[in-house]
């Protein structure tokens, strides 16, 4: 694959990620209140629901799965659409969306189990070269998180289990990257899409039936609906079709590393939104972790 292609795809995994950031700051915020595994169906189901419109076609792919497809895309959507989204979302509620430097250090763990599996499963060679600038970009997100401070966790019992949701958010999603990155050996990046949504969306439908958490579409205001879409088909769904271009294109220890742009643009958009101002000792790391990511792609 040429250089070309590969920061192709690093841009659109970095880019995806920064709609996630805004996603985190700005918009999923407005949904605090409602139960956290309806949240998670619904920004699914109805991406969805739309895709069935204009990706009607892609059912007939189904011929050509085999058992492993069944597998991998159940696994990716347990995974990454389910588990891990619900852990994250929960995290934040938790700490109220204002504290968000435990939750976004342990997330950084992500690297750590996708390098991992990747390695494992897709028996991808881990190079000298990017062992050290992922420790560079992993060890320069600490300290964008928390400067020269150490972490508190005296807090009180929210904190404990943000802290203990961030890590399996963290597990999850680094999984879900690798397990995605093997269905793009065999699928376009649209028909991976698609499918991860609606083996989510039947996850998730199980969920809210057997936990009874339909009801929460009886305190579903119109602001609710109207935030519900606009995540759907632009931090939701707009940014998984580019994530799985980008992903397609790029190793998956590669993807991991530049989804660190996620805490960044969450960093950025807290201070244009909410006034929050970096240190300079976090304004350093920012930078250098940018630099990281992309030594990582060429």
């Amino acid at each position: 694959m040429s250089n070309r292609q590969i920061i192709r795809g690093t841009a659109a995994i970095g880019f995806a990620a920064i709609l996630w950031g805004f996603d985190g700051v700005v918009l999923t915020p407005r949904l605090h209140g409602l139960d956290v595994g309806y949240v998670v169906f619904m920004l699914h189901a109805i991406p969805f629901l739309l895709m069935n419109i204009f990706m009607f076609s892609e059912y007939k792919q189904l011929k050509n799965f085999v058992r492993q497809d069944y597998i991998t895309f159940s696994l990716i959507a347990l995974f990454g659409g389910a588990i891990g989204t619900m852990a994250i979302v929960k995290a934040l509620f938790l700490v109220n969306f204002k504290d968000l430097s435990v939750v976004v250090l342990l997330q950084k763990l992500q690297p750590i189990f996708a390098i991992s599996l990747a390695a494992i499963l897709l028996k991808e060679k881990i190079r000298k070269n990017f062992v050290v600038w992922a420790s560079i970009a992993v060890v320069a997100s600490y300290f964008l998180t928390f400067g020269w401070h150490l972490p508190s966790m005296s807090a009180n019992r929210n904190t404990i289990y943000a802290a203990l949701l961030a890590i399996l958010a963290a597990f999850s999603f680094g999984s879900s990257t690798v397990f995605s990155k093997k269905v793009l050996l065999h699928f376009n990046f649209l028909t991976a899409t698609f499918f991860r949504y609606g083996f989510t969306t039947l996850f998730m439908l199980f969920y809210v039936a057997i936990f009874g958490k339909y009801t929460e579409i009886m305190h579903t205001n119109r602001l609710h609906w109207m935030f519900f879409v606009l995540i759907g088909l632009t931090t939701g769904s707009g940014a998984i079709f580019i994530y799985y271009y980008g992903l397609r294109r790029v190793k998956a220890i590669v993807a991991t590393i530049s989804e660190l742009l996620f805490p960044i643009s969450a960093i950025f958009f807290d201070y244009v939104v909410n006034g929050s101002i970096l240190s300079p000792v976090q304004l350093v790391s920012a930078a250098v972790m940018v630099f990281a990511i992309i030594k990582l792609s060429t």
